[in-house]
């Protein structure tokens, strides 16, 4: 396997009032095929604004992104995002907001068809295909939103802190289903958390910003001796401790 993503001397700075504003500065990444890769770093670093531009939202002001060894220039299927907020809408079921995507792109069709009726299956939603957003609890509902980024097939899946706004022990839950697809799926994916915990058991490598403005400061490969590596398992390996310290350290935070 190669790299699918790949992110050269990524700098990127806005316009404000106050001036210019450096947000990201000297990234250079390479994200390998069916790997899972957190960023973490301090609040306003430019975590989000990375990610972005790899989805090809923004266009940076220096530097470029390549997916597949092709150069992203603007939003594309190969792309998936998953937000903070499913995102669902109230007045669609289920199955209506899974395909979604679909639709946008012009891509409904049997086959198509078939496919999200598998994932639903396989996922364990297929008995609420046909309900509401709101008859869904907060776990189901991303569930269901990380069906609807699958639908399009995506080769990348990028996370922006998609289980903030869950509960605890709904999140803990929660990461253990949506890593499961992930890997189920053989997708690659870039989360962005600020959960030091979270990017540890899920991540094979866990990517270190600077504050403002961001540029890579450490890269963790994570390897922790667990007998499978879900979430939860993850979070009782002995060497958990020593990587949750080191990236704490790394991060400078002050409270």
């Amino acid at each position: 396997m190669g790299a699918i993503v790949e992110v050269h001397n990524l700098g990127m700075k806005y316009h404000s009032l106050n001036g210019e504003i450096t947000a990201l500065r000297d990234i250079n990444l390479e994200v390998e095929e069916g790997e899972f890769v957190c960023i973490v770093g301090p609040s306003g670093c430019g975590k989000s604004t990375l990610l972005s531009i790899i989805a090809g939202l923004l266009k940076p002001t220096e530097g470029s992104v390549f997916i597949g060894g092709r150069p992203v220039t603007g939003p594309g299927n190969q792309v998936g995002y998953m937000l903070q907020k499913d995102y669902l809408f109230e007045w669609r079921t289920i199955y209506e907001n899974v395909i979604l995507g679909l639709e946008i792109t012009r891509t409904l069709n049997s086959h198509t068809k078939e496919y999200v009726l598998k994932l639903l299956e396989t996922y364990g939603l297929s008995e609420f295909r046909d309900k509401y957003p709101n008859q869904l609890s907060g776990g189901m509902r991303q569930r269901a939103a990380l069906i609807r980024t699958l639908a399009v097939n995506p080769q990348i899946l990028l996370l922006d802190e998609a289980f903030s706004a869950l509960d605890y022990q709904t999140r803990l839950a929660v990461e253990e289903d949506i890593h499961s697809i992930i890997k189920q799926e053989n997708k690659t994916a870039i989360m962005v958390t600020h959960d030091i915990s979270e990017s540890i058991s899920m991540a094979d490598r866990v990517v270190v910003l600077t504050k403002r403005p961001g540029t890579i400061k450490k890269i963790y490969s994570i390897r922790l001796t667990c007998d499978r590596k879900t979430p939860m398992s993850c979070r009782e390996a002995p060497e958990f401790r020593h990587y949750f310290n080191n990236i704490w350290k790394d991060l400078d935070i002050h409270v």
